[in-house]
C-alpha cells in the first residue's frame, strides 16, 4: 500500500514533509545514470498538488551538480542539469534546496488552501482545478453565480485569514479516519489514489482542512498579502482566481 505522509519514497527517506524549513543535508548516493541520481535521504520536494518540483544543488568532491527537476518513478529520481558532473554510486553530497523559491511555493500553496477554504465556507463549492507558480497562483472553483463584488470581497475575506495568524497543522491518519472528517475532499472529483493506506492532513485551524501531500508555511500570517488579479468564468459554472501574493 502506497503512504500518502511519503516518509519514504522507494529507496529515499523524504525530509521535506517532516521538516518543511530544512534546506540543507547530508545523504549518500545510492544510484546514478541517465535516469538522474538516487538518494538515500532528501529534502527535495517531487511536486505533487499542483506544487512544482523543487530545484538545488548537490555539493561533493570540491564540485557541485545542479538539480533542476525530480522525478517520480519506482524511487524519487533527482534530474541533474545535463552540463554538470555526477557523483557515483556510494558518494556523500550535501543537498541544498534553492530557498527562496521553495519558500515562495510553500506560501503560495498555503494560500490556496486558505482561498479554498474562504470560498467553501462562504459559497460552499468545490475547487475544479489550480496550478501554482512560486508567489501566483490560480484556483478554479464550481460556482455557478457570483455578486458583482466578488473579486474584491474574496481579496478582503482572505487578508482577513492572513491576519488571523490562523496556525496551520499537519498530521498523518489512516485513510478510514480520514475519510469520516467532513468535507475533508474539496475538490469536486476525489483524487485521493485507492491504494492509500495513510493520508496527510493540511488543517489551517478553524477554516480549511483538506487532504494534502504538499509542503506548507507555518501560519497564515506567512502567507503574506493577498491580491485577486482578475476572476474569469471558464465555462457555465466555473469561475478562475488569479492571485498573487506580496
Amino acid at each position: 500500500m502506497r503512504r500518502m505522509n511519503g516518509e519514504r519514497h522507494g529507496r529515499t527517506h523524504r525530509l521535506e514533509l517532516a521538516d518543511p524549513t530544512l534546506r540543507e543535508w547530508n545523504a549518500t548516493v545510492l544510484d546514478t545514470g541517465p535516469e538522474g541520481i538516487v538518494l538515500d535521504r532528501s529534502a527535495f520536494y517531487p511536486g505533487g498538488g499542483g506544487q512544482p518540483p523543487d530545484n538545488g544543488v548537490l555539493l561533493w568532491g570540491g564540485v557541485q551538480t545542479r538539480i533542476v527537476g525530480v522525478r517520480r518513478g519506482d524511487d524519487l529520481i533527482l534530474q541533474p542539469h545535463p552540463d554538470d558532473p555526477l557523483p557515483g554510486v556510494g558518494s556523500l553530497v550535501r543537498g541544498a534546496v534553492a530557498d527562496e523559491r521553495r519558500t515562495a511555493l510553500m506560501r503560495t500553496h498555503s494560500g490556496l488552501h486558505l482561498l479554498a477554504g474562504v470560498v467553501f465556507r462562504d459559497f460552499g463549492a468545490l475547487v475544479t482545478g489550480g496550478n501554482m507558480e512560486p508567489l501566483t497562483a490560480r484556483m478554479d472553483f464550481d460556482l455557478p453565480d457570483i455578486p458583482a463584488d466578488f473579486k474584491q470581497r474574496m481579496e478582503d475575506a482572505c487578508n482577513i485569514e492572513v491576519s488571523a495568524d490562523r496556525r496551520i497543522d499537519i498530521r498523518v491518519l489512516p485513510r478510514d479516519d480520514a475519510l469520516r472528517i467532513p468535507d475533508i475532499i474539496r475538490t469536486a472529483t476525489n483524487l485521493l489514489p485507492p491504494d492509500l493506506s495513510e493520508v496527510r492532513i493540511v488543517d489551517i485551524v478553524g477554516l480549511d482542512t483538506q487532504a494534502d501531500g504538499g509542503t506548507h508555511v507555518a501560519s497564515t500570517k506567512q502567507i503574506g498579502r493577498f491580491e485577486v488579479l482578475k476572476v474569469e468564468n471558464k465555462g457555465k459554472a466555473n469561475r478562475r482566481l488569479r492571485i498573487r501574493l506580496a
